[in-house]
This record gives C-alpha cells, sequence and structure tokens, in this order.
C-alpha cells in the first residue's frame, strides 16, 4: 500500500511546486498544445523543465497530457513536441487517441504511457487490449463503481496501473466526451476549448410558442439541469485503495493553487492515516472541514456506489461554495524581527484575522498587527494584487505557507 499515489493538478508552475509540497506523490499538467484545458495557463518547455527538475528532486513525477481528439492538421509539429518533453525529462504521457499512442511510442519508444479517462475504458477487455498496446496504466472512466473497478483489477495483468478521478467537477458528458460546447459556441471541448455550457441556466421553448417557457424549472430563474455536484470521496479511502485503484486523481488545473494545495492536504492525511493503520481507521471530519474551506459545489460519490440519481445535480444555481479566501503565501520569514514576507492575493488590512497552514503545519489564527511595504514604509492595508508585504508575525512559518481568512457571511 505504501505505493498508492496521490495525483494532483498542475494549471502553473506555482501549482505545481505548490501540489508537491503539500504533499502529491505526481503532478499532471499540459503544455502548449495537444491538451485539453487550452484555457489554462499551461507550460512552456522551460517551464515544464523547471517543473520536472523541482519534482525530481523530492522523489515525485510529472506527467503531461496529450489527451486531445485529433484532427489531421493537429499532428503537425507532433513528433518534436513529444522528443523535447522526452528530453526535459518528463515521467509519462496521458493519451487517448490511437494515433497520438502510436506517435508516441515511434517518436518516444520506452516512455511511459498512461492511458486517458478520454478512452472511455470500462471494462478489463479493453484494458488489457491497451497492455498489449504498451499502456502502463489505464485511467478508467468516471461512469464505474467500486465492484466493476475491481473485477478490472481483477482481469488485467499485475503490472497494470489504474488511476480513477476521486474529487473534482465532474462532467455531463461521458467521461469527457461531449459535444455542447461545439454545438453551442462552436468551440471544441475535445480539443481543449470547453466553454463549459452544461453550467448554463436552461429553459424548454416550443418552437411555434416564441416567449412561452415552459414549467421545467425549479423557479423563475430557469434551471440548470446539466450542472453537476462535484465529486469527493476523502470519506471512503479504505474502498478506493481496496477497489484496487493504485493512483487517485483530483481534477482541477483551472482551480487556484489554494484549491491544489489545500484538498492535497486534506487527501495526504486521509491516505496516510490509512496506510499507518488500514483496521483502524476511521474518517475525520477535519479533513472535510479542510476540503470545504476551497471553493467548490455540493459533493457526489459520481457512480462509485451506484448510479447518480436526480439528486447529484443542482438545479437552482451554478455557483460555488467558498468558506475561505485565499489572502496571500509567505515567501519569507525572518526569526530575528519576527516578520514574515508575503506575497498577497486578497486586500489583508490591519486588524484582519487569519489563518496559517502548512504542509507539516495544524492550521493557527493570528491577527495582522503592523505591516511595512516593500521598502518597509508602515502601511494600513495591501490591496494591490500580488503586492509584496511584510507582516509582524509571532509565528515561525515557512516559505510557502499559505495565509487564508474566512469568509464573512
Amino acid at each position: 500500500m505504501t505505493d498508492i499515489e496521490l495525483l494532483a493538478p498542475a494549471g502553473d508552475l506555482e501549482k505545481l511546486k505548490m501540489a508537491i509540497l503539500y504533499g502529491a506523490d505526481a503532478v499532471y499538467l499540459g503544455g502548449e498544445r495537444f491538451g485539453l484545458r487550452a484555457a489554462a495557463k499551461n507550460f512552456s518547455m522551460e517551464e515544464v523543465k523547471e517543473g520536472v527538475e523541482f519534482a525530481h528532486a523530492r522523489g515525485k513525477r510529472v506527467f503531461v497530457t496529450v489527451n486531445m481528439i485529433p484532427h489531421n492538421e493537429d499532428f503537425e509539429g507532433l513528433d518534436e513536441y513529444l522528443k523535447e518533453l522526452e528530453d526535459v525529462g518528463i515521467d509519462a504521457f496521458i493519451a487517448s487517441d490511437p494515433g497520438v499512442i502510436m506517435k508516441i511510442k515511434e517518436v518516444t519508444p520506452g516512455m511511459e504511457i498512461h492511458l486517458s479517462t478520454q478512452a472511455n475504458n470500462t471494462n478489463y477487455m479493453s484494458a488489457r487490449f491497451w497492455h498489449s498496446q504498451g499502456i502502463k496504466r489505464v485511467v478508467v472512466a468516471r461512469e464505474l463503481s467500486f465492484k466493476e473497478i475491481k473485477t478490472i483489477r481483477d482481469n488485467i495483468p499485475e503490472d497494470m496501473e489504474i488511476e480513477a478521478f476521486v474529487h473534482g467537477a465532474m462532467c455531463i458528458s461521458y467521461s469527457g466526451r461531449c459535444l455542447i460546447s461545439n454545438y453551442m459556441t462552436g468551440r471544441d471541448s475535445n480539443r481543449g476549448e470547453c466553454k463549459h455550457p452544461c453550467r448554463w441556466n436552461y429553459v424548454l421553448m416550443e418552437e411555434k410558442r416564441p416567449g412561452e417557457y415552459f414549467p421545467v424549472y425549479e423557479d423563475e430563474r430557469g434551471t440548470f439541469f446539466f450542472n453537476s455536484k462535484d465529486l469527493c470521496m476523502i470519506e471512503n479511502i479504505p474502498q478506493i485503495i481496496e477497489s484496487g485503484i493504485k493512483s487517485l486523481k483530483i481534477e482541477g488545473r483551472m482551480k487556484s493553487a489554494y484549491y491544489v494545495a489545500n484538498v492535497v492536504r486534506a487527501y495526504r492525511m486521509a491516505i496516510d492515516a490509512y496506510i499507518e493503520d488500514p483496521k483502524g481507521w476511521k474518517f475525520n471530519p477535519e479533513w472535510m472541514d479542510e476540503i470545504k474551506t476551497v471553493s467548490h459545489r455540493d459533493f457526489t460519490n459520481g457512480f462509485y456506489f451506484e448510479k447518480p440519481g436526480p439528486d447529484e445535480h443542482h438545479y437552482g444555481s451554478s455557483s460555488y461554495i467558498r468558506g475561505y479566501d485565499f489572502m496571500g503565501v509567505i515567501k519569507d520569514y525572518d526569526s530575528d524581527k519576527k516578520v514574515a514576507l508575503v506575497e498577497q492575493r486578497n486586500k489583508i488590512q490591519i486588524g484582519d484575522t487569519m489563518e496559517i497552514i502548512g504542509p507539516d503545519f495544524e492550521k493557527i489564527e493570528f491577527t495582522v498587527e503592523q505591516m511595512w511595504d516593500a521598502n518597509w514604509k508602515e502601511i494600513e492595508s495591501a490591496p494591490h494584487p500580488k503586492q509584496l508585504i511584510n507582516i509582524k508575525m509571532d509565528i515561525e512559518v515557512k516559505e510557502n505557507y499559505i495565509i487564508r481568512k474566512k469568509v464573512e457571511k
């Protein structure tokens, strides 16, 4: 069980570093081409190299997505791109298209390949086929139960691994293969440009009665009937591991560094507690409290226990719930002056009561009593994005600790 992997999203270099520092065993990211998150910042080749060096120095791994569903023109430049990624030292490619997989094997023979959830792998016969094609790991479809995953595990080669999503946004389509965005906006979700029309507000109108809205809505605002709740399986770590899943995957390359750090931190605590004492493992509600500090929708178990019913969707709103604001990141600490250098993310002012968390640090509350700008001019507030400020702090903190503030309701 010690080889159970916690896999985190890395939308940019900062998120990659936060994920690893806060407990991820591996991260997955997209380069500037061939992935499914065109709206994310994504990584230049220089940033991939820096991320790989950062991860490898800490014994962690980096996977790169090349999982778009390509058209003919999308293969232009793929050979050079794959070779560059191999040269900078990535650990595996995540792909779904057979043509792309063939290219990976031709251009970078010996490179580890993971089959993306976009390939919709729902059974052990498909997994066996992909194993025969050199696939090391299959990211199973999100539409599977624990029982089905266990059956796959029992009927595939021992050296083939199973990865599955355990946390994050759920897609209304079958394992992400969606055409709504293409139809509604001309932006192809299968080529990295999803506009998320599944989160929009809809009503039903008959074509010969324009302006007459039929009663499919929950209230006068309409209904969000494609709008799934978020997946959250932190309460079910034993079932996840015992089903044969090796890699527990968190969704969220578009989310904030605080989201990545805090969700990873919570799952890290839950997984480590299970590894330490499988029989005595007991869910700690504080792990869920930590999960709920980040921006999220209400939670669901997805397909793991049974097929989702009407309660697994939000019909009234597509808004997120947010328990805390991400206020800043510690960049340095002067133990003599008892002053922390902070990169601010939301407005900080004298009198604010906030919390600090860290990878190896229980949350602790403090109040801002004195602070200075980067030139040591005393200030009352720090309103500018990513402003560097010095805050008087008696707590011994370290670089990359996070400051957050509870949202007032």
